[in-house]
């Protein structure tokens, strides 16, 4: 189970740090974008993904 677990959490850091190799700025301006949205429009996104992500792994398992 361990492995599974690190074996997720590596795969997400390789795709988090492609991001800001692949296009530095485009990644720049999107936290920059970010930064700038309300505590409720934070917790209302993260709550999407969070929800995409269980919805996925539902559909794949």
């Amino acid at each position: 189970m361990w492995q599974e677990i690190l074996t997720a959490f590596c795969l997400y850091l390789i795709i988090e740090g492609m991001i800001p190799f692949v296009g530095p700025d485009f990644f720049r301006r999107t936290v920059a974008r970010i930064a700038q949205l309300s505590d409720n429009e934070l917790r209302g996104t993260g709550l999407t993904v969070m929800t995409i992500g269980v919805i996925a792994l539902l559909l794949i398992r």
